[in-house]
């Protein structure tokens, strides 16, 4: 709690660090006349949209503080609140300057937009940054991104990075408030620094090391049900990998068409010094060959990434709920999460029997341990927003009829993203506190 208190007081200390820059430097007696009123918003509102944009970066580097403070899908969930203000005060950062000059010069915006275009230095490349940021943002819209293949989306993603830098030229010879020799320069330089350097290393130096540390390959594929299947993996030393059930890795797969990709996968028993697995799904171009892969092949990793683990555990009791391939990381964590015999429920909801995964391997783990296991088959009501099937709604059962000691329990949930919300606000319908439910979404 002190960690993640701690990070969002540094996130919060940033943006007003930017602010304090344009007040010392006079910014506060700029608002003199309308020109100037307008040069000044423009100006703190690329600050801040910058520095919003930075703390995005630093959200998706997969720094350990974060992952361990809030998780994976909390810091990608801020991150992506962050892309519409971010933009939006990009984008009124240009229109308010290119007033304000418009204003000054006595000439019309779209005469200043040009004049600023092509006599002020740098400015083609950060109106270039500004296009760049707008076809990431759109593309990130769920609308538009479930239009996408995985692999467009993320090679469109990945200019993200790309816009940031473009436009770093113009922030330093436009203006007077970034100066050379100015404090505010040698600061906005230094932030820079910091998460390009938190990228570069957790995101890429480090992820190589740890591949080539631990050499794992694939060591076995084993068919679930059509187009699902469990790919094991062994290496060296992998117990200091310290991972644990529930987590997962984003893994690349040096095979013929594969290793380009990376995705993300849970694990879907218990890691040990011995090996790894995961259960995979055939979704995509990528995932459908997945279950063909051949044994040796070489792989690579990030992670592991997640408290989807027992470490968030508040409860003596716990439920653990999975749709379709969800139910990997919730296997995993059958297999160790601590319980008394009777005091854990598993729930597993599919359309129909078929669509249900490792059920056999769940049965005999619910068995061993003492938990009760509940298969929930057939399909959602049209038009209502459940997680239940039809028949469940009309007969008005709920998570907490379901499970009466739902409230002194922790709740582990995963599957698709508009299901899972659904089991959440069922759960905290039923007063469960928000800090006793865990949820990973299988979503991009």
């Amino acid at each position: 709690m002190r960690l993640a208190d701690s990070l969002q007081i540094l996130c919060v200390a940033s943006v007003a660090i930017v602010v304090a820059i344009f007040l010392a430097d006079g910014g506060a007696a700029k608002f003199g006349t309308p020109a100037d009123a307008f040069t000044s918003l423009g100006i703190v509102a690329g600050l801040v949209g910058t520095d919003l944009l930075l703390i995005m970066l630093v959200l998706a580097a997969r720094l350990p503080p974060i992952d361990r403070a809030f998780g994976h899908d909390q810091a990608m969930a801020v991150h992506q609140s962050l892309g519409k203000p971010a933009l939006y005060l990009i984008l009124g950062h240009a229109a308010l300057l290119i007033t304000g000059y418009a204003l000054a010069e006595n000439v019309n915006v779209v005469a200043e937009t040009w004049n600023m275009f092509t006599t002020l230095p740098d400015m083609p490349l950060a109106f270039l940054g500004l296009a760049l940021m707008i076809g990431v943002v759109i593309t990130s819209l769920v609308v538009v991104r479930r239009k996408f293949r995985y692999e467009a989306w993320h090679a469109v993603h990945l200019l993200a990075y790309f816009s940031v830098l473009v436009a770093i030229p113009h922030q330093l010879s436009v203006g007077g408030l970034l100066r050379d020799g100015a404090i505010a320069r040698y600061y906005w330089l230094a932030l820079y620094a910091a998460v390009a350097g938190s990228i570069i290393v957790f995101r890429f130096l480090l992820p190589v090391i740890r591949s080539l540390r631990h050499r794992l390959v694939v060591d076995r594929v084993d068919a679930v049900a059509p187009g699902v299947a469990s790919i094991t993996l062994t290496g060296r030393k992998l117990d200091r990998l310290r991972a644990t059930s529930g987590q997962f890795f984003v893994w690349r797969f040096w095979a013929d068409g594969l290793w380009w990709q990376a995705h993300p996968f849970s694990l879907s028993s218990a890691p040990s010094e011995r090996g790894l697995r995961i259960t995979v799904r055939g979704l995509g171009d990528a995932s459908k060959q997945l279950p063909h892969l051949k044994r040796g092949t070489r792989v690579s990793f990030e992670g592991p990434y997640g408290l989807f683990t027992e470490n968030a555990r508040t409860s003596l009791r716990v439920v653990l709920i999975a749709a379709g391939i969800g139910v990997a990381p919730i296997r995993s964590l059958l297999e160790t999460v601590s319980f008394a015999p009777g005091n854990a429920t598993v729930l597993l909801r599919s359309h129909n029997l078929g669509d249900t995964y490792l059920v056999d391997e769940l049965t005999d783990l619910c068995r061993l341990r003492g938990a009760e296991l509940r298969i929930i088959a057939g399909k959602r009501p049209q038009g209502v927003s459940t997680w239940l099937p039809a028949d469940a709604v009309r007969a008005r059962i709920s998570l907490s009829t379901i499970v009466p000691e739902l409230e002194s329990s922790d709740i582990y949930i995963c599957g698709p993203r508009p299901w899972t919300d659904a089991v959440v606000r069922d759960a905290r319908s039923a007063g469960v506190p928000k800090k006793q439910i865990h949820y990973e979404r299988f979503d991009w």
